[in-house]
């Protein structure tokens, strides 16, 4: 059952609680086996990814086996109803468009005496999305990092996931996947997948950034791996936050915390409320919707672990344990939602009014649903076009703005004992011997 909490110390104690479910005492073993797995497929490429999928998931396979062909694709399609086609086409959409806008604009700047700066964006030659299996397909997680690598241009987008009894990929992935523009897939998961990415095998390509969510062990291996690749984030337990007050739906408000517990144990499902009756109505109408819920074991036990009401005294508050808790969705269920954002500060997504529910977020809307938990919106942010681009500075100046910044560079340069920079400007400016600074600025 859901807990109350009125006291603001208490709520913030608890808050903090939640924050840190993710740390796991026996996380140094689970590091050990991931290092020891990463080692093996870096020295042993194919070899070892078809021996941890026989020990991992099971599945049998050859070399040839891992890369689905182009008649496993097309037969996806059959399997997918039309509805539900439809509903990916309309996502991969909305997703394109909203991502275009966020494309980063090179520009250059033509200053005094010839001087040029500026900034040139490039993408990445490639792009390596992880799927996960387990528990659920996730077509909108394929659609959500694979658009926006394909916006930002980058020409090779390589997805890997476990596979399934008979070695299968589930049909609607595999559709979600080809209607977003992904180039290649392979039958591979775990940190073995991570591995075969950075690393590269015969069979599999070496990637320069990897995304998409994973278990403990694959969050392990996007982490040992960063610097060899880079990485959008370590993905912890999902989380939703709602604010309330007396004009929200106490049903909506319950749907919305099931919405988030549904995900996994460990998701955290907190309603931070200004008003009491609202509280007590929320917290029945969770334990009516539980009994007949389709996943309720695992829904239940975020509820209990993870679930939490808090009452406050006002928005104010509210805003400020939202801040402090930094949630990775935050609903607005309030009156007057544009009024209460100016004090938002950290959150991944921000849901406004009573008829934008999270899921709303999570499959069409277009914003990404890859977002920063576990307190990480206080310094990051969603996933976009951004992680599969990198910037370049431009920088030009002509003889005339070199020499009158040369003495200062001469002065830099000398102080921190490094005598070739200063020799590389002074032998441009024909000057021998150190500068002097009214030479360099005349």
């Amino acid at each position: 059952m859901l807990r109350i909490v009125t006291q603001l110390a208490e709520a913030q104690a608890e808050l903090h609680r939640i924050c840190d479910r993710t740390y796991d005492e026996t996380v140094f073993e689970k590091e050990a086996t991931v290092r020891e797995i990463l080692k093996a497929v870096r020295a042993d490429g194919d070899q070892a990814l078809l021996h941890y999928t026989k020990e991992f998931d099971r599945q049998k396979l050859c070399a040839e086996e891992l890369k689905v062909t182009g008649s496993e694709l097309e037969a996806a399609y059959q399997q997918v109803p039309t509805p539900l086609l439809n509903a990916i086409r309309l996502a991969c959409r909305n997703v394109e468009a909203f991502h275009r806008k966020r494309i980063p604009r090179s520009w250059v700047e033509f200053g005094e005496q010839d001087v040029v700066l500026g900034k040139r964006y490039t993408p990445v030659d490639r792009a390596g999305l992880y799927v996960p299996g387990g528990r659920a397909s996730y077509p909108s997680s394929v659609i959500m990092n694979v658009i926006p690598a394909r916006v930002a241009g980058v020409d090779r987008i390589v997805m890997v996931t476990p596979p399934g009894a008979e070695q299968k990929i589930n049909p609607v992935v595999l559709v979600a996947a080809q209607e977003a523009g992904v180039n290649e897939i392979y039958r591979v998961g775990g940190a073995q997948a991570v591995a075969a990415l950075a690393y590269g095998t015969a069979t599999i390509p070496k990637v320069d950034v990897i995304t998409g969510p994973g278990n403990i062990y694959v969050a392990l291996a996007k982490k040992m791996v960063y610097g060899t690749v880079g990485i959008d984030s370590i993905a912890g337990p999902s989380e939703v936050l709602i604010i309330a007050d007396s004009t929200a739906n106490a049903s909506h408000v319950a749907a919305d915390l099931l919405a988030q517990a549904e995900h996994d144990p460990m998701a955290a499902a907190i309603l931070i409320t200004t008003d009491s009756a609202l509280a007590r109505q929320v917290v029945s109408e969770v334990q009516t919707q539980l009994e007949d819920h389709p996943r309720r074991i695992d829904t239940e036990k975020a509820i209990a672990h993870y679930g939490l009401v808090i009452i406050v005294d006002a928005l104010d508050t509210a805003a400020q344990l939202s801040n402090e808790f930094a949630p990775e969705h935050l609903e607005l269920e309030i009156a007057e939602p544009w009024g209460v954002l100016d004090r938002i500060r950290h959150a991944g997504a921000i849901f406004l009014g009573s008829s934008t529910p999270e899921a709303v977020g999570d499959y069409i809307a277009g914003p990404n649903h890859t977002l920063p938990t576990s307190g990480a919106a206080r310094y990051a942010s969603a996933l976009g076009v951004e992680t599969f681009m990198k910037h370049s500075s431009i920088i030009q100046y002509s003889p005339q703005a070199l020499q009158a910044v040369a003495h200062s560079i001469d002065t830099l340069a000398m102080a921190e004992g490094l005598p070739s920079h200063a020799a590389s400007v002074r032998i441009r400016c024909d000057a021998p011997e150190p500068l002097d600074a009214d030479a360099s600025e005349r």
